[in-house]
């Protein structure tokens, strides 16, 4: 009898896939103006597990629609901004950094207006980690820490 249930502990243990731990941090939201339609969300996101995970997409009741968007130099100093359909990667025992000039969270057809202050909650789905809830505070006032195309794996 003991050695059927700990073949069973043992078959379940080897059964259970290793999950990515996502860990989202530094994160805050910010919109040009009280009136603007749009805004964005930037943050850093570490993968503590031992798998590979991706953020695939992004869902808040701030906005009619968010996605995961990047800027694209398109040459002569004109940068595009794009909806990045595959997501972005988080490497295991990495992170990939959401900034601004770079990879980010955007939210069109902002709901309400985003004040200093107020609090934006987004579901940021993952491949493996599945939902991750963060509640995002909106920071009109923070300077930009010159991460121009910052959204890049810092472990390449």
């Amino acid at each position: 009898m003991m050695k059927s249930v700990l073949a069973g502990a043992v078959a379940l243990i080897l059964a259970t896939p290793a999950f990515a731990d996502i860990e989202v941090v530094d994160a805050y939201a910010r919109a040009a103006s009280p009136t603007a339609k749009a805004g964005a969300a930037f943050m850093v996101i570490r993968n503590t597990g031992s798998e590979d995970d991706r953020l695939i997409a992004a869902a808040s009741d701030i906005a009619a629609r968010v996605e995961l968007h990047t800027h694209k130099d398109m040459g002569e100093g004109v940068m595009k901004m794009m909806h990045v359909e595959e997501g972005f990667a988080v490497p295991a025992g990495d992170m990939h950094a959401l900034a601004r000039g770079g990879d980010h969270v955007m939210f069109m057809g902002l709901s309400r207006p985003m004040a200093q202050g107020d609090t934006v909650t987004v579901t940021l789905t993952f491949e493996k980690a599945g939902e991750v809830v963060v509640d995002i505070p909106v920071d009109l006032e923070r300077e930009d820490m010159g991460g121009h195309g910052a959204g890049m794996s810092m472990g390449n």
